[in-house]
């Protein structure tokens, strides 16, 4: 059903690496939330006022707040889609985590909400009057909250949106929530024991916690994220696909917002190679990149001497040494510097963010295994942040 949707009312709907069609997916999500959230909230209210439900009132409100969190995320791509300007040049995309912080914060204050008024209602219970009508409603509405959810969370993993994820997240919890009502109804009226309020509070409680693990999750690329592992290994396949490319490494990934992902890249090459012929086999890299991939990619081009005799046998030691210490990713841009005394060995050294060695400790390692190849070498070792694994 949800394809169809989509297929109707989105041109194009499969191709969802186009920013367009990712902002017409995020605006049907918006306008669907809109008229599905209101039309919920004012079944809900009648209902409730007829039931003398706090807690129907009190998730009729909830509908009301995610209609709000809908028009929120129909202005969140709506500005986000937003083209450069001069204080911004990398776009505007960024707006939409914040869209999807915002919602999540509307969450949690509809779940603090919702548990004060419960309390309220253990403190001074009042009965609720059962009836086939008010079940009614709440089944429906509990369908129509299901819907909601696989909706919004389809196209969110679809255009990887968290808003719409998280908008999909909270009309879960709505299920729960209008779930959760319908029982305390029922058992009410088998039973005739008032656990409304209790109930209540229960499914607040699940609310805020649910809002509070949203609040991490769209905070998370706001702060800055390791990049997707699977886009880290697509760039290092495009790139080695190339017969000229030795090794690549110093592979950094800015995300600045979904659609806006910006890379740089570090690709050794033989130093004996015409640098014209290489140049443009690392414009061709970059082409291809922005092009399989949408990332803008800048490479830059490291000349490798592959003609010095020591080269594969210090590659060798180095390799042995990065597999001895534990945090150390690998090594990159070795290059041997003879002089009349000694020859320096320079090499980069890439440190995992976990690793509990200093410098000092690093470098003498490596220096000492230099030194036990040959005593005349001399190691001068350069870190690197490890940005990708």
């Amino acid at each position: 059903m949800n394809n169809f949707i989509f297929k109707t009312f989105i041109k194009d709907w499969e191709n969802v690496k186009d920013a367009k069609v990712r902002d017409k997916y995020g605006k049907l999500a918006g306008i669907v939330g809109i008229l599905s959230n209101t039309l919920l909230c004012i079944m809900k209210i009648l209902v409730g006022l007829i039931s003398g439900s706090i807690a129907i009132v009190a998730d009729a409100v909830n509908n009301l707040a995610d209609a709000s969190s809908s028009l929120i995320t129909l202005i969140g791509f709506k500005l986000a889609g937003m083209p450069e300007d001069k204080e911004h040049p990398y776009g505007h995309a960024r707006i939409e985590y914040l869209a999807g912080l915002l919602v999540s914060v509307i969450i949690i204050v509809v779940g603090f909400e919702l548990g004060k008024s419960s309390v309220e209602k253990i403190l001074s219970p009042t009965p609720t009057e059962f009836s086939a009508t008010v079940v009614i409603v709440l089944v429906l509405a509990i369908a129509i909250k299901v819907w909601q959810a696989v909706f919004n969370i389809s196209a969110g993993k679809r255009i990887h949106s968290l808003t719409l994820i998280a908008t999909g997240a909270d009309s879960r919890n709505d299920v729960i929530s209008t779930s959760a009502v319908l029982i305390s109804l029922i058992i009410g009226h088998v039973f005739d024991v008032q656990i409304d309020g209790y109930m209540g509070v229960l499914v607040a409680l699940f609310i805020m916690w649910s809002g509070v693990s949203l609040v991490k999750e769209t905070v998370s690329p706001l702060l800055g994220e390791a990049p997707d592992p699977e886009m880290v290994r697509d760039i290092e396949t495009i790139a080695n696909s190339y017969d000229g490319v030795i090794g690549i490494h110093d592979l950094a990934v800015h995300n600045y917002g979904p659609g806006k992902v910006f890379a740089s890249l570090h690709v050794e090459v033989d130093a004996a190679v015409n640098v014209m012929l290489s140049h443009d086999m690392i414009d061709n890299i970059e082409h291809d990149i922005a092009k399989k991939l949408g990332i803008n990619c800048t490479v830059h081009m490291d000349p490798i001497d592959l003609s010095d005799p020591n080269r594969e046998p210090l590659k060798h030691v180095l390799m042995e040494t990065v597999g001895r210490l534990d945090g150390i990713c690998n090594f990159h841009d070795l290059r041997i510097v003879p002089g009349p005394t000694h020859t320096n060995v320079v090499f980069d050294i890439a440190v995992s963010p976990e690793c509990k060695l200093s410098n000092e400790e690093i470098s003498e390692a490596f220096a000492s295994a230099v030194a036990s190849y040959n005593p005349n070498f001399h190691a001068v070792v350069e870190f690197d942040r490890a940005y990708v694994e």
